[in-house]
């Protein structure tokens, strides 16, 4: 699995263009998705050209949650390929998807990759299984690392946490986790570094994660 940040705060490759917001490329065998797309089009198009992105071998996208940071560049991807969008009851459905599939429940959405449904009424996860093990990206975390990690352990041991986690402070949550790459809007990144250094990786656009 190859997971690459494609918009962040902040950027680990200097061509590219850091904005406040979250996007990154999941790809496993066999299906590559868009998980969120940030707060601005021109960028996330911008950065995904810069990284030999090209829009068309986007299978789906995933939109965690409907906060603009996180759906922002929807439209304009979806007006160059427009592809299934899979969101959460509460996020409004976009114009020009080819297909909208609302996620309420935990449900598999292709082969070894699910959701964790809407959880507290706002925000879905992403969890791709690898044999007994799973990682989990996030958008912002709104419900709850605990929450999220809960769901996400149906589906295997969770080993991996990615994305957004807001004002998490539950730090021994993280401690049986092998990897932890704090993005976008997660308020406590230091501190986090300072406790686990030895397991968790810088974000920024440009970042590759391979599983």
């Amino acid at each position: 699995m190859k997971i690459t940040i494609v918009y962040d705060n902040e950027v680990s490759m200097p061509n590219l263009a850091a904005d406040w917001g979250f996007a990154c490329l999941v790809e496993t065998e066999g299906h590559t998705l868009l998980f969120d797309t940030g707060a601005k089009g021109t960028i996330l198009l911008g950065n995904m050209e810069k990284l030999n992105i090209d829009p068309a071998v986007i299978d789906a996208v995933f939109i965690s949650h409907s906060h603009w940071d996180h759906t922002g560049g929807l439209d304009d991807l979806l007006r160059i390929h427009a592809t299934t969008v899979f969101l959460p009851p509460a996020c409004p459905p976009p114009d020009n998807a080819a297909h909208i599939v609302s996620v309420n429940r935990l449900v598999e959405l292709f082969e070894n990759g699910y959701s964790t449904g809407q959880l507290a009424g706002i925000e879905q996860s992403l969890v791709i299984r690898q044999h007994d093990h799973a990682v989990v990206v996030a958008g912002c975390s709104h419900p709850g690392v605990g929450t999220i990690l809960k769901a996400a352990s149906r589906f295997g041991t969770v080993t991996t946490l990615i994305g957004g986690l807001h004002g998490f402070n539950d730090f021994s949550l993280l401690d049986p986790l092998k990897t932890v790459c704090p993005a976008h809007c997660t308020q406590h990144i230091d501190e986090i570094k300072h406790r686990y250094p030895e397991k968790t990786l810088a974000a920024g656009a440009g970042r590759v994660i391979e599983i």
